[in-house]
């Protein structure tokens, strides 16, 4: 279980102090990453050096709708100052408007700059018609994206089993799932993961380990 999770925190009140204690639960748990804003991208990479948590951090968050020149800059800063994954939010307007090929080619515009660096593609879940989330769930598997998320957490809700069921029937054998928000329990992550989603992004990470049900918000 422990792999699966990218151990989030992307409050916009977080303190240093809190970002120093997630890498240190990260450590602890043998966690997959730790998902942060870029603001403390440099300092957890000072915490995690020679560690084995990953550095997630985030770009157009939560709306997506920098331009793609703006997400470009966020992920090359978020490199240079020790990001290893980078989870872009989709420009939602492009997808409502049909621009599937400007879709494309943002995602595979982020991806030449991060190289070999993991990039997550999500897509807000709850913003989508099941069509919506069909088409671009087909869209990220086509582009050079890894994974294809499903949420900020900031959206009107999180995963859910019918929308991971959705984007899993509309992507290729090598596009990997990241469920996020409301996962909360360790019944929960397992469901998820029998679904067939190779990372779960929650901030009740130690929660779950423990098998707690936890009561924090996303």
């Amino acid at each position: 279980m422990n792999q699966y999770i990218d151990h989030t925190l992307l409050k916009p009140d977080t303190k240093k102090e809190e970002i120093e204690i997630l890498c240190q639960e990260a450590v602890l748990h043998n966690f997959a990453s730790v998902c942060i804003h870029p603001h403390f991208v440099k300092l957890a990479s000072t915490v995690l050096i020679d560690k084995s948590p990953k550095i997630c951090t985030v770009i157009g968050f939560p709306l997506g709708q920098n331009t793609t020149a703006t997400k470009i800059f966020e992920a090359k800063d978020a490199i240079q100052n020790g990001a290893d994954e980078i989870d872009m939010v989709i420009n939602i307007s492009l997808l409502k408007d049909k621009s599937y090929e400007s879709l494309v080619r943002e995602i595979n515009d982020i991806k030449k700059v991060i190289g070999n660096r993991i990039l997550k593609v999500i897509v807000e879940i709850s913003l989508l018609t099941d069509e919506e989330l069909a088409k671009i769930s087909q869209i990220v598997s086509e582009s050079d994206a890894d994974y294809i998320k499903t949420s900020t957490g900031f959206g009107a809700h999180g995963a859910t089993i019918e929308a991971v069921k959705i984007m899993r029937n509309n992507i290729s054998k090598d596009t990997l799932i990241k469920a996020s928000g409301g996962i909360r329990d360790i019944e929960t992550a397992k469901k998820y993961i029998d679904l067939g989603v190779s990372r779960l992004g929650t901030s009740s990470g130690v929660e779950i380990i423990e098998g707690k049900i936890s009561d924090k918000s996303y």
